[in-house]
């Protein structure tokens, strides 16, 4: 088979096979019909098809396949079936033949999604590897990269369940520790029971071994969070001699501790800028004790962050 042959098609559907549709990605001058259930994108073999080849080790291997005796066409162009979501197929081929479209500054979840499943299973490691910068970017691997972090992705009422799901079922632990922590930050454990509901009125919710990591990690992370070392230790025991104002400072460390505890509130990575801004008076000398003691912490509980969740360390965490 030359180079320029089409691919292998299957062989002619029974008559109760739904009726197929085509999609927009429909090119006049194509020879190849890419069918996804009942959905047809039509593209070039020499034109668009060598750019599939070009890009996934998976498509390039397709070329070399027998073609069968019997072929269903349409338009005289043989059909090659592929078992995925007829959506991810079309945001999958805008990506590979328009490539602003998955440049964009935002991309919606969706188009996110079909990069990670369809990047990986057929092997387009540039696609894949640009939508993994994107949940790494939202909920990244490094302190430093958390403290900045920012999102590439159109942000909705239910993205980090949804960005969980995404993970686990791709196999991208990596992210898991902060979009876990964020959510525990975020959210009461009856909110987190409930789901987040998406704009379209669908519920976004956790898979239930994720639930359970954070319903344990919640309570390991509270009780972490105040022990000597870590970024709220200074509140249960105060070992600074610089104190110029002791009443008002310890008035407003018990305000400090009361506000954690009284709301059973987890934020193990809180920025001491945060707590200042809640409006607590310290004296100057305290206020550099709690943020040198604030930043020591922080950095000791992101090191044990994944240790919360029963995950492997830092640097053992893996993608894809």
């Amino acid at each position: 088979m030359s180079s320029t042959d089409p691919p292998p098609a299957k062989r002619q559907r029974t008559d109760d096979a739904p009726v197929a549709t085509r999609s927009e990605l429909w090119n006049d001058d194509g020879n190849v019909v890419l069918q996804a259930v009942n959905t047809q994108f039509r593209v070039h073999w020499k034109v668009h098809w060598s750019v599939l080849m070009r890009d996934s080790s998976v498509f390039s291997d397709l070329r070399g396949l027998p073609q069968p005796s019997e072929q269903p066409l349409v338009e005289g162009c043989p059909i090659m079936e592929i078992s995925d979501d007829p959506l991810d197929v079309e945001y999958l081929l805008k990506a590979l033949y328009i490539p602003s479209f998955h440049c964009q500054k935002l991309l919606p979840f969706p188009v996110v999604r079909a990069l990670i499943r369809l990047g990986r299973k057929y092997d387009f490691k540039y696609l894949y590897d640009s939508a993994l910068a994107r949940l790494t970017t939202l909920f990244p691997v490094t302190l430093k990269g958390y403290d900045v972090s920012y999102s590439t992705i159109e942000v909705y009422n239910g993205l980090t369940r949804d960005v969980i799901w995404l993970a686990r079922k791709n196999n991208i632990l990596s992210v898991l520790p902060a979009a876990y922590h964020f959510l525990l930050s975020h959210e009461t454990t009856i909110r987190l029971l409930q789901g987040a509901e998406r704009m379209d009125g669908t519920l976004a919710v956790l898979p239930v071994p994720d639930l359970f990591k954070c319903i344990f990690g919640r309570e390991r992370l509270f009780k972490t969070q105040f022990q000597p070392g870590y970024t709220l230790g200074w509140l249960r025991k105060w070992d600074f001699k610089g104190c110029t104002s002791m009443r008002p400072c310890r008035k407003s460390r018990e305000a400090v501790l009361a506000s954690f505890v009284d709301a059973y509130l987890q934020d193990g990575l809180i920025t001491p800028e945060s707590i200042f801004a809640r409006g607590f008076l310290f004296c100057s000398g305290c206020r550099q004790h709690i943020r040198e003691s604030t930043e020591a912490g922080r950095t000791k509980m992101w090191q044990a962050l994944p240790s919360f969740f029963d995950l492997p360390a830092w640097d053992e965490l893996k993608n894809g």
